[in-house]
């Protein structure tokens, strides 16, 4: 499993190694499916060079990543092209980390990566829910006769895992089928997403949870650097205020998909996507002192 891993450039205050970690953070710079704009790619590497422009205590939550224990693995050696060798080797990675008792967090690259770790994820937790925060439903049957794409990513994990246990938040763009399909098979949410959030929250409060994070949820006024950019999201305040309201539900895994720096002149989605993971780290993990 070591050797799908290659070690690049870490996101702030990294462990030294694997095994002092309880969380590891893995990019996966696979883009091989996108529909409209590539460069997912570089995000992971984008997300790690500007983590160091934050701080580490979040006034948020009141509490300083000094206290977590987590390491920056590095990115997934993909084969280039090849999606279903790429898929394959995201599950062997994900599968020891949970054997491991490690909390995942994955960073994208496109949101088809998504599937193999909820794959895996649902091995390990067979009540799985998962909340899905992006701008497109990802319900496709195919797109453009593909199956396996970042357009039909949602599709495969509902019928993983059981439509009813997949929640979408901030969804505000797909087809006619799309639409009837959520409406008949999953829980999707139109309205304001920090709302939406609380008001399902009691349903899967007691549950595993894994939550997978679409940057394009939020508008691109706030965050450019992606693919496919869909107007009309929520800003960035909400979406980190969504990420802390979920520190009181038993997440077990989270990733954070799409950005594409090379739209992002500003950095600003790289910077809040580095934001949205050091507030997963202290919402969804345990200190030191309380392992």
């Amino acid at each position: 499993m070591h050797s799908l891993v290659e070690h690049y450039g870490r996101f702030m205050g990294s462990a030294t190694t694997y095994e002092e970690a309880d969380t590891v953070i893995i990019g996966i710079p696979m883009d091989f499916t996108v529909s409209f704009r590539p460069g997912t790619r570089m995000g992971p590497q984008a997300v790690r060079n500007v983590s160091y422009g934050l701080e580490e205590f979040s006034f948020y939550c009141a509490k300083d990543l000094a206290d977590y224990s987590y390491f920056d693995w590095g990115d997934i050696n993909l084969p280039f092209g090849n999606v279903p060798g790429s898929l394959d080797r995201i599950e062997q990675v994900v599968a020891g980390v949970l054997k491991d008792g490690k909390f995942p967090i994955l960073i994208g690259g496109e949101h088809l990566v998504s599937y193999p770790i909820v794959k895996q994820v649902y091995n390990k937790y067979p009540d799985l829910v998962v909340l899905h925060f992006d701008a497109h439903a990802d319900l496709r049957a195919d797109y453009l006769g593909e199956v396996w794409s970042h357009a039909t990513v949602m599709r495969k994990v509902a019928e993983l895992i059981g439509g009813h246990n997949l929640y979408q938040f901030g969804i505000r763009s797909g087809t006619r089928e799309e639409l009837a399909y959520a409406r008949e098979n999953t829980n999707l949410f139109m309205d304001d997403v920090v709302a939406s959030l609380k008001g399902a929250m009691e349903a899967f409060h007691n549950r595993p949870v894994y939550v997978t994070l679409d940057i394009d949820v939020v508008d691109p006024a706030f965050a450019p650097g992606t693919g496919t950019p869909e107007p009309g999201g929520c800003n960035s305040k909400e979406i980190i205020e969504a990420v802390d309201l979920m520190a009181d539900l038993n997440v077990v895994g989270f990733d954070i998909v799409e950005v594409s720096p090379v739209f992002d002149q500003s950095e600003r989605t790289s910077l809040l996507a580095a934001k949205l993971i050091r507030e997963a780290i202290l919402g969804f993990t345990k200190p030191r002192n309380m392992k």
